[in-house]
């Protein structure tokens, strides 16, 4: 069974677990000092924030699934949906290690379908895939690519405006 994940980066990690713990009505299932994730059944999500590298606002959207054979089965429609799929094997990130495919939408946020292996007791590195990262900011046409900085510590480059 699939469960919808979202990812948002966050100014203040404190005051934005106290906010969506009270939205949620529920403690979070993760709690680090850059990051926590909450698996909730109705409706049912992972919702993960981090204060970890990246603007703040959506920083992707995803599909966790519970197995592997599910993730091998969505590949081809994500390939339909992104020639540019990127395919990651023991990813580790996010306090956890994965297996994963990333694809990439039309205005530049970033799709993660995964699926966990196990945790690990560091956050990890943030996939550099097409504009993961940076979706507050709108990507349009062949110019997508020069708005990912190139490296993490760079703003985005607002060269896509026309």
């Amino acid at each position: 069974m699939k469960r919808l994940h979202v990812h948002v980066s966050v100014k203040d990690l404190a005051a934005s677990i106290g906010f969506y713990r009270t939205l949620f009505g529920a403690e979070p299932v993760v709690t680090k000092s850059d990051y926590a994730k909450w698996m909730l059944e109705d409706p049912r999500v992972n919702f993960a924030i981090s204060s970890h590298r990246q603007p703040a606002g959506v920083n992707h959207l995803g599909i966790q699934v519970e197995t592997d054979e599910e993730l091998r089965g969505m590949r081809a429609q994500l390939e339909a949906a992104d020639a540019r799929m990127v395919e990651e094997i023991e990813q580790p990130c996010c306090y956890a290690k994965s297996d994963k495919y990333w694809v990439t939408d039309p205005t530049g946020i970033a799709w993660e379908t995964f699926h966990t292996l196990g945790g690990i007791p560091v956050y990890g590195e943030d996939t550099p895939v097409f504009n993961h990262g940076s979706s507050v900011v709108p990507v349009e046409g062949p110019a997508a690519g020069c708005c990912v900085p190139e490296q993490k510590s760079q703003p985005p480059v607002n060269c896509c405006a026309k």
